[in-house]
């Protein structure tokens, strides 16, 4: 039986994927690199620390770390300042439904605590999630288990009774290597055929996943 679910945030809970490609690109142009999508999407689900790792090792010594950072952070804060923070759809209908059925629910973000906050906020959503999990209090991130153990801990349910709601290939290894019921909503990129074996299901939007549990009661 599902009694929790843990959410990851970009790509899966809002369309800052796609937000944080635009502000890398943006990033190295001011710096007179080229930082293309294939590079970004190596780093899709890793947090901060794994993501410079991967970046500088694709760009060389030539590539400032900190500039790119901080010019790709002014144009993402930049951007949900001016037009809001993009939400994906059926987020809203879905946590009303989780709520309205008492499940457990929590969020594990590679992302900074600050800054999941903050997007929280800016979406209206603070309510929904008393504790989070993020890649800064982690030690080891994705694809490694420890955010999703940690997840499942915070919130009194068992890993094999959550759903992990994922959009990225690491975040599906690491709610597997957890325990719990990796479900992929894709996002920049389609799962390939390893990550295919590792799935419980692969829905569409997040609206899908209120079917998925409908029929889940129905078993019981």
């Amino acid at each position: 039986m599902i009694k929790g679910i843990v959410f990851d945030m970009d790509g899966l809970m809002f369309d800052t994927e796609r937000l944080a490609k635009e502000a890398w690109t943006h990033a190295g142009t001011e710096l007179g690199l080229s930082i293309t999508q294939e590079m970004v999407i190596k780093t899709l689900g890793l947090n901060n620390d794994d993501t410079d790792r991967v970046l500088m090792e694709e760009l060389g010594e030539a590539f400032d770390i900190m500039a790119a950072r901080k010019i790709r952070t002014e144009y993402v804060v930049r951007s949900i300042e001016e037009n809001g923070i993009p939400m994906k759809s059926g987020l809203p209908e879905l946590l009303d439904y989780l709520k309205k059925n008492d499940y457990r629910i929590t969020v594990a973000t590679s992302s900074e605590h600050e800054v999941a906050r903050y997007n929280f906020r800016r979406a209206g959503i603070s309510d929904f999630f008393d504790q989070i999990v993020c890649g800064d209090i982690i030690e080891h991130g994705k694809p490694a288990p420890d955010i999703y153990l940690r997840a499942s801990e915070i919130i009194g349910i068992p890993p094999e009774e959550c759903l992990a709601l994922e959009d990225s290939p690491m975040g599906i290894l690491a709610a597997y290597r957890a325990g719990l019921k990796p479900v992929m909503i894709p996002d920049l990129k389609q799962p390939d055929e390893e990550t295919t074996k590792l799935l419980y299901a692969k829905l569409t939007s997040l609206q899908d996943v209120i079917q998925l549990l409908m029929k889940e009661n129905e078993r019981i």
